[in-house]
């Protein structure tokens, strides 16, 4: 079933985190986040929209970082319920990709929690300080390529980047929702 996520709440600050990484690596918001913004997006492996959407998310990502823009990547899902989400998977993931970023291991789902991630692909998108500027889609393709789409998640973080602010006007991502384990 599809979820969508709220919109941005302009100004809220990034939670810190510590997490581990699919190259073997633990990685902190701190150690990873740019000089003039941070894309924070959570992600899975198998989600049917982040695997539409995957191949922009990493062009945007490598077109963002000359800007000063990192991105990072987390996935959140319960592996027990979908394994296909598990660490090994993640790592193939990233690689068959080609990431130019990390992408970071949420077992506890903490993070997002703290975050109020609701659904992959969910995008956030924050300043040099950390404070949040856009919660939207990464364009008008949801699981089927929209021909000549905006690059609305590019252009608000190039935006981002250059002014502190994100645009007013965003429309909300969509995706499945994040598998959240049994309480």
């Amino acid at each position: 079933m599809a979820a969508i996520p709220p919109l941005c709440h302009f100004g809220w600050k990034a939670p810190a985190f510590t997490l581990p990484a699919t190259d073997g690596k633990i990685y902190s918001l701190d150690g990873l986040k740019g000089r003039n913004g941070t894309l924070i997006a959570f992600i899975c492996n198998h989600c049917p929209y982040v695997i539409a959407v995957i191949g922009r998310l990493v062009r945007d990502a490598k077109d963002l970082a000359p800007l000063g823009v990192s991105t990072i990547a987390i996935n959140s899902n319960d592996a027990t319920q979908y394994p296909e989400d598990d660490f090994a998977g993640m790592q193939a993931f990233a690689r068959q990709h080609g990431f130019p970023f990390p992408y970071l291991h949420d077992e506890q789902q903490a993070v997002a929690r703290a975050y109020g991630a609701v659904c992959t692909p969910d995008f956030f998108g924050f300043n040099a300080g950390l404070e949040l500027q856009y919660r939207g889609r990464l364009d008008a393709s949801r699981k089927d390529l929209a021909p000549d789409a905006r690059r609305d998640l590019h252009e608000a973080m190039r935006q981002v980047a250059e002014t502190g602010r994100g645009p007013a006007d965003q429309i909300a991502s969509m995706g499945c929702s994040i598998k959240w384990k049994a309480a």
